[in-house]
């Protein structure tokens, strides 16, 4: 089943100067972050699961730059640039995918399980669903606290057909909490397209069926990622719940261990030419808003990142065997 890609994002980025770079570097820490995560995984340096957002950053560059600092994150197994944009540091991200007690998660998490309480980022949950129903309970809280405060949970297209996402999004409609549902529509959830596991593929239609307003954006585009969510946020606040759906897909495979055969190779080709980092290059380049020495620049600074990041994780430490009940609850 092939799934042709719209015209790339194109015109003038209606943000100044210094905003679209930091939009841009955001957008090349995740992706150089990711890719020295696939190398340290061949390496065997990181084990376990691993799920790339390569191809989706945008989404998640666009939606952070446009929530608040004391606003509440929930994410998925595929969030690693979602908590590094929240404020969690690339070098505790890195050290939790090494497994080493100075991770986020004391190493015990590792990649689907990234969590920060201080920088408000929830999860990374492996469950697929399983931050709906966190996120929901999240806006309670702030709302009954009388709390200007929105709950932003990310999810992909796969989790509406789960129970989860309607008890979420029909208590957060019937309770009109502040709470943004924002849908990464990749088309293939974890590798099935989603003609073939939903029976309605109008995830808007879908979404609004429960009395919450419901509209879509082009996620490969992080100008509009940003107006969607900025949007979002506000009117979430203001009147309670909104969905999100953000158009988007993933270039790299479902996780490290998926041989990929449901998708044609020449699609995802057609697909990366609406690449978020390089049509956002071109188009702060074209209104001469960039260089091509500014991009190296900025690439260098985060490949430096990315470097130090590394070297914290080889150096942490490995939480000891006699920690192993800590944390472990047992009546």
């Amino acid at each position: 089943m092939s799934h042709v890609a719209a015209p790339p994002p194109a015109g003038p980025v209606p943000f100044a100067r210094e905003n679209s770079l930091k939009l841009l570097k955001d957008m090349l820490r995740i992706r150089r972050m990711e890719e020295k995560c696939a190398e340290l995984y061949g390496a065997g340096k990181i084990r376990g699961f691993l799920h790339l957002y390569i191809g989706e950053e945008a989404v998640a560059t666009g939606a952070m730059h446009a929530l608040a600092r004391g606003d509440n994150v929930v994410a998925t197994y595929r969030e690693h640039g979602h908590a590094l944009l929240k404020g969690v540091t690339m070098d505790r991200i890195m050290a939790e995918m090494f497994g080493k007690k100075e991770g986020c998660s004391r190493g015990r998490g590792g990649s689907m399980h990234l969590f920060d309480a201080a920088a408000r980022f929830y999860g990374g949950n492996a469950i697929v669903g399983g931050g709906l129903p966190l996120a929901t309970g999240l806006a309670l809280a702030a709302k009954m606290r009388g709390e200007e405060r929105l709950t932003a949970c990310f999810f992909g297209e796969g989790a509406m057909a789960e129970g989860a996402f309607h008890e979420s999004i029909n208590l957060a409609g019937l309770w009109k909490l502040p709470v943004a549902f924002f849908c990464e529509n990749n088309l293939y959830a974890m590798g099935t397209a989603i003609e073939r596991s939903e029976s309605q593929t109008d995830l808007c239609a879908k979404a609004a069926s429960y009395g919450v307003e419901a509209f879509s954006v082009d996620g490969m585009d992080v100008v509009a990622a940003y107006e969607g969510a900025k949007r979002a946020r506000e009117k979430a606040l203001a009147d309670g719940p909104v969905f999100l759906e953000f158009r988007t897909y993933r270039f790299r495979a479902h996780s490290m261990f998926d041989p990929e055969l449901y998708r044609d190779k020449a699609e995802v080709e057609q697909w990366k030419a609406r690449g978020p980092i390089h049509t956002f290059t071109a188009r702060l380049k074209a209104q001469g808003d960039l260089t091509e020495e500014r991009f190296l620049e900025l690439d260098a600074q985060v490949e430096a990142e990315v470097g130090r990041a590394v070297a914290f994780a080889e150096a942490a430490g490995w939480e000891p065997v006699e920690d192993l009940t800590r944390d472990v609850y047992a009546p």
